[in-house]
Formats: C-alpha cells, sequence, structure tokens
C-alpha cells in the first residue's frame, strides 16, 4: 500500500485522508469557503467536497440525485479478498425510500427520549466504574481508558450482546470506519461484524431476549417477518454508528476541556449549563462526514457532477460556516440560536442523536465531578483519527 503524495491544491485535489486535514482541518474549510466551496479531487474517484452549510443541508434533502446507497468517505480498494457484502447493506442508514423509511420506523422505538432515560442510571454508573479505574494514578488516557469504553458497552446492552467483547467490536468497528484504505483490515472488521451477528441471530430464534436484536429478528413487515439479512445489517449499522462517533464526541469535547480551563471550570461552576454546552461541542466538535452518490448527470451550484461521483456530507465544516452561526469558530457554551447538523439533516438524520446526546452529557458530567482539574499531558502526544469519523485516538492528559 502507498503513502498518497501531500495535498498541495486543497480546491482541486483535496483528501480528507491527509494528515493536515485530519489534525486540524478548520483552516482549510476556511479557506475553501471564500475560494471554492465546494472542492473536487479525483483521488479514490471522483469526489465533491461542500463546505457551506446551505449546501450542505441542501444536498442532503435531496435524495434523488443523491442516493445513500454508497455512504462510505474512503471506498474500498486495493488488492485483498472480497468484502462480504449483505445484500441490503446497512439499512436504513445505507438504503433510499421506501426501504429506508420502514427500517428506521423499526429502530426508532430504541432510541426514543423515554427509551434513551432508561439507560442513564446504566451509563452514569459505568462512567464512575472507569474513572475508579484511574483516578488514583493521576493521569489517564481520556480516549482510551474512558471515552472509548463508554458507547461501546451501551450499544452491547441494547442489543444484548457480551459487554466482555468490548475490545473485539472496537477492533471491527475502528477496522470498518479508520483503515478504509487498508483492504485487509477493512474486510477483517467486516467479516468479524458479520459473523459475530450470524451466530447472535441464530441464538435468538430459539431463545429471544429483551434486546433489540431479539426485537428485529420477530418483527414483521406487511405481514412478513423481517429478512435475516436485514436484520443483520441493522445490528451492525447500530454497533459500527453507534460506537466511533459518540466516542468521537466525547473524547473531542474532553481534548476541548483539558485545553480551555476557563470552559472547563464555568461547567464545574454552573452545571446547568451543561445541555447548552453539549449542543455547543456537538457543533464545534462534529464528528461524522457521510457520502452520497450522484444517480445522474446533474449540476449543483456550478458544479458538474456526474453519475457515480460521490459527494462528502460535510457536516462538521456546515457546523463551523460563519454565515449560518455567529462567531463560528469560537465555542461559547451558553450558545442559544445553535441549528448544528452534527446528526445530519434530512431523512438520514442520526436515529440514535438522544442517545448520543445522553451518553456525551453522562461522560462529561461524571468526569468533571470526579476530576474538575485536568489538563493535556503533552499535545504533541495527542493523535486524531479521520475520513468518515474525526476524534482523538491517544488523548493523555494528568490531574491532581
Amino acid at each position: 500500500m502507498t503513502t498518497p503524495a501531500p495535498v498541495t491544491q486543497w480546491d482541486t485535489d483535496f483528501d480528507v485522508l491527509d494528515p493536515e486535514y485530519v489534525n486540524d482541518p478548520f483552516g482549510i474549510w476556511d479557506a475553501l469557503r471564500s475560494t471554492c466551496p465546494i472542492a473536487h479531487t479525483e483521488r479514490r474517484g471522483s469526489t465533491w467536497l461542500p463546505t457551506r452549510y446551505q449546501d450542505v443541508v441542501d444536498l442532503a434533502h435531496d435524495v434523488e440525485r443523491f442516493s445513500s446507497t454508497e455512504i462510505s468517505v474512503i471506498p474500498f480498494a486495493g488488492d485483498a479478498p472480497d468484502e462480504p457484502v449483505l445484500a441490503y447493506g446497512l439499512p436504513p442508514i445505507t438504503a433510499d425510500p421506501p426501504l429506508h423509511t420502514w427500517t428506521r420506523r423499526l429502530l426508532l422505538p430504541w432510541f426514543s427520549h423515554r427509551r434513551v432515560e432508561g439507560y442513564e442510571a446504566m451509563t452514569r454508573a459505568l462512567c464512575a466504574d472507569l474513572i475508579d479505574g484511574f483516578e488514583a494514578k493521576g493521569e489517564a488516557d481520556a480516549a482510551r481508558d474512558y471515552a472509548q469504553q463508554i458507547p461501546v458497552r451501551v450499544i452491547a446492552h441494547i442489543l444484548g450482546v457480551p459487554a466482555s467483547l468490548s475490545d473485539t467490536f472496537t477492533g471491527w468497528v475502528r477496522d470498518v470506519l479508520e483503515f478504509a484504505d487498508d483492504p485487509v483490515r477493512r474486510v477483517r472488521g467486516v467479516e468479524g461484524l458479520i459473523g459475530f451477528f450470524i451466530e447472535e441471530v441464530a441464538k435468538r430464534k430459539t431463545d429471544p431476549g429483551d434486546d433489540l436484536l431479539s426485537d428485529l429478528l420477530h418483527s414483521e413487515f406487511e405481514g412478513a417477518p423481517v429478512e435475516e439479512s436485514l436484520v443483520l445489517g441493522i445490528a451492525a449499522l447500530v454497533l459500527i454508528a453507534g460506537v466511533d462517533t459518540t466516542w468521537s464526541a466525547i473524547g473531542s469535547s474532553l481534548w476541548h476541556l483539558a485545553a480551555h480551563p476557563e470552559d472547563r471550570r464555568r461547567l464545574v461552576s454552573d452545571p446547568g449549563a451543561m445541555p447548552l454546552a453539549v449542543e455547543e461541542l456537538l457543533r464545534a466538535y462534529s464528528p461524522v462526514t457521510m457520502a452520497r452518490v450522484v444517480t445522474e448527470d446533474t449540476e449543483f451550484n456550478g458544479c458538474p457532477m456526474k453519475a457515480g461521483d460521490k459527494v462528502l456530507m460535510n457536516f462538521p465544516a456546515a457546523n463551523r460556516d460563519p454565515e449560518a452561526f455567529e462567531q463560528a469558530d469560537r465555542i461559547i457554551l451558553d450558545r442559544e440560536l445553535n441549528r448544528h447538523v452534527a446528526f445530519g439533516s434530512g431523512i438520514h438524520r442520526c436515529a440514535g442523536s438522544n442517545l448520543a446526546r445522553m451518553e456525551l452529557q453522562m461522560a462529561i458530567e461524571e468526569w468533571l465531578r470526579r476530576i474538575p482539574e485536568f489538563h493535556l499531558a503533552d499535545e504533541a502526544e495527542v493523535t486524531w483519527a479521520g475520513g468518515q469519523v474525526r476524534g482523538p485516538r491517544q488523548l493523555p492528559v494528568v490531574f491532581p
């Protein structure tokens, strides 16, 4: 596998895996908005990158010209064994209507406000247990030891699968999302996920439980059982989408609070500010970029897009657009007018947004309750992952 050449012209040859983009994309977005708000590249195929809020929202709502059947920001490439394929992909996120519509309805009850409230005590206790493991040491990797441990265990509980496999699940999800340029790792992750859920589905056929996987397996659509391939796809989606995205948001928030003591102390002294602060941290450090595939030759705001081109739904850049947010590059914890698109926009808006918000709030609250003073051990040691999901993967912090 060869290392791609560094980017020298962001408007015509961008690369979302370029280290400069992964580590600090904000200045790149600012420059593009003023010179070329929808950039283009031929790396990994013809791909477009919008950076303005309204463009991203308009694209998200145009499901006829911009399909969700191919959502991977980095396409599968290279010489490797064939990647396992589910007949329906990962619905509802990889589906267009009508399949999208009814598969999303299967999920929504499990992530309603009322259902999510039932997970709060478990999530808070989990956060406390994790802190017990490192508080006395005076140091921790806030990403590896904390942020990355929370969502995977909550999702395992919802799916009814063993939380003891959390590290295994984490490895598979990272293989799928973070190492798309490494075909061997990506295949390993996909095979691991699919193989695991095939076994779990077989168990639920004779021994169902009170969990999402059992519920899906025993659901019906138009009088017929939901196909097993659909159940596998939805279950894999819940694990993939519910793990890396949320731990990235938690990690980015802790990075911000470690680097900005005035904001950290504000939340410690005024816990009532937390709900608005969570929304602002989601806006400022939105982790997820999705892709759409152009269904027909078309023009979008002067850009001649061809059928088969990809458009990257750059929700993180949209949330930093000064035309949509006053002082967009400032983190204002009590920002009240905050129509961010961290969870997407349109029919594919994240079905698990209630859960993600809850996990983020519980994680920050418990950390600040136990560790109100902390700072980065060494900014140079912080590492970030990028591409589909951006967030810190190594975040060493120290505290009294």
